[in-house]
């Protein structure tokens, strides 16, 4: 593993125990400049899990916890009169940082997750005919839960697709359950992680060089066969975006570069494709019936796909 990787690794590490697959999945959505669904039943860790990376990594981090009574202004800021000097000022709202934590997205109203498109896709925030460019490295990571959804605004298959990666902690093993146990003792876990192990410049840098990672033909071929199976099958409603096979081509270039290899190998597109791809798939009902889940049906078209030599 690349060593800057490791100690990000070891450091949410000292807060999460086990998942270090869904770590390494945050990490390579972070090298992408990719932002990250986190859906899962409450109290797994999810916005343990996020705060330890950010925390792990300098920059500035906000928080925002959305519930129907959140505005688009709270998220991209707002104009205002300065009584001094009579012009309109900008004054920030959550977005303008580094790492963005948006808390149960799916209680946020509609108007507000529009608010994120733009922040998402664009990196930029436009008010009153101003663009304002957001800092880099910025990456968007929300969380939702899966259940009690009485109340709750389904995200719209646009946003869902603005999303690198979706991912699910899931419960802990007997024998992790017991560390957390141990951990959570005398203090709350987080407060393992002493300081950001690498910088904000750090992360700039290694985006760049995962842009230099190799992948050949038949890597990129190979996902697009992928995608393609997707369009093309009685089993769903909505295939996979183009903007998906980009997503699936640049993470595997990412875990090319965790593992220290500069070139792709099918391994990469088959390790992150459930990941990068279920989330923009929806079944028909025959494919509910005979997968049930996104994932599954993935699971099962990678089978399908001849693994390039």
């Amino acid at each position: 593993m690349n060593n800057n990787i490791k100690k990000l690794v070891e450091s949410i590490s000292e807060t999460i125990v086990g998942k270090e697959d869904t770590i390494r999945k945050v990490i390579i959505s972070l090298l992408c400049e990719g932002h990250v669904l986190l859906e899962d039943v409450p109290g797994v860790g999810k916005t343990q899990l996020v705060t330890a990376l950010s925390r792990s990594l300098g920059g500035k981090f906000n928080r925002i916890q959305l519930t129907p009574d959140v505005m688009p202004s709270d998220i991209v800021g707002f104009s205002m009169i300065d009584s001094k000097s009579g012009n309109f000022i900008y004054r920030e709202g959550s977005a303008m940082c580094n790492f963005m934590l948006a808390d149960e997205i799916n209680r946020a109203s509609p108007k507000v997750q529009s608010a994120l498109l733009e922040v998402m896709e664009e990196y930029q925030i436009s008010i009153d005919g101003n663009t304002y460019k957001l800092p880099k490295p910025f990456m968007v990571m929300a969380t939702q839960n899966p259940i009690e959804t009485y109340g709750t605004y389904h995200l719209p298959e646009a946003q869902m697709d603005r999303f690198f990666m979706k991912l699910s902690m899931g419960y802990p093993k007997h024998s992790e359950e017991i560390k957390i146990l141990e951990r959570t003792e005398k203090t709350n876990p987080i407060n393992n992680i002493k300081g950001a192990v690498l910088s904000s410049d750090d992360i700039v840098e290694m985006q760049n060089e995962v842009k230099k990672i190799r992948s050949s033909d038949n890597i990129k071929d190979y996902i697009i066969k992928i995608v393609e199976m997707t369009r093309n099958d009685s089993n769903v409603t909505l295939g996979v975006s183009p903007r998906g096979s980009i997503a699936l081509h640049k993470g595997a270039k990412a875990n090319a570069y965790i593992n220290e290899r500069e070139y792709a190998i099918p391994d990469d597109v088959k390790n992150i494709a459930v990941s990068v791809l279920a989330h923009r798939i929806i079944l028909s009902p025959q494919g509910k019936n005979n997968f049930s889940v996104p994932e599954n049906y993935v699971t099962e078209l990678l089978k399908k796909v001849d693994i390039p030599v």
